[in-house]
C-alpha cells in the first residue's frame, strides 16, 4: 500500500528537507568557510537569477537611496511583521498573474523572501517579462536579519520577524520571531 502525504512536495522541496536533516551528520565533510545554511542554499536555488549579497545591498542602499526597487515576495503576514525599508510586496501566491506592468523595467530590482527560493520564482517572471536588471537577495530577509540589519513594519524599526514556519525558524539566528 502506498502512503500519500497531505502536502504535495515538489522535488527542491524533498531535497532541501533532506539537506535541512542530514546537515548536522555532515559537519566534519564541510567545505571551508562554507556555513550549513549556504549549503542549504546550494540545493533550494536554481541560480536563475543572480543573487546580491546583504552586504551589496545594504551599501547600495545608503550611497543611493532609492536606486534599486524592493521587493518583497513573501506573504501578507509575513510582510506585516517586518520586511525591508522601502520594500513593495507582491505575493508569492498570485505572481504568476501579475505583468507588474506598473514597475519601471530598466531600474535594479531586488527581490527577498525567507530564504531566496519563492523569491528567485518571482525573479524569473520579472526576467521572463523584460525586466533587465533583477537579483535575489541571497539568504533573504533571514541573512539580512541574522547579519543584524534593520527591519520595519507599519510602525517602524522592530526587531520582529516572521519565520514562515517551525521547521525554517531554525535558520533565523537574530530577531524576535512572530507568527502572525
Amino acid at each position: 500500500m502506498k502512503y500519500r502525504t497531505p502536502i504535495a512536495w515538489g522535488r527542491r522541496a524533498k531535497m532541501a528537507l533532506l539537506a535541512f536533516l542530514t546537515l548536522p551528520a555532515c559537519g566534519q565533510d564541510k567545505p571551508a568557510n562554507t556555513s550549513s545554511y549556504d549549503r542549504l542554499l546550494q540545493t533550494l536555488y536554481r541560480n536563475t537569477v543572480p543573487v546580491v549579497q546583504p552586504a551589496q545591498l545594504a551599501a547600495s542602499l545608503t550611497q543611493k537611496p532609492g536606486s534599486v526597487l524592493l521587493l518583497d515576495t513573501r506573504t501578507a503576514a509575513e510582510y506585516r511583521v517586518s520586511h525591508l525599508r522601502g520594500a513593495q510586496f507582491v505575493d508569492f501566491d498570485s505572481y504568476e498573474k501579475n505583468t507588474f506592468a506598473n514597475l519601471p523595467h530598466d531600474r535594479p530590482v531586488v527581490v527577498y523572501c525567507s530564504v531566496g527560493y519563492r523569491s528567485e520564482r518571482v525573479g524569473e517572471r520579472l526576467k521572463a517579462l523584460g525586466f533587465q536588471d533583477v537579483r535575489n537577495l541571497y539568504g533573504g530577509i533571514f541573512q539580512w536579519v541574522n547579519e543584524s540589519r534593520p527591519v520595519y513594519n507599519e510602525a517602524g524599526l522592530t526587531t520582529d520577524i516572521h519565520p514562515y514556519s517551525a521547521l525554517w525558524s531554525t535558520w533565523l539566528n537574530k530577531g524576535r520571531k512572530v507568527y502572525k
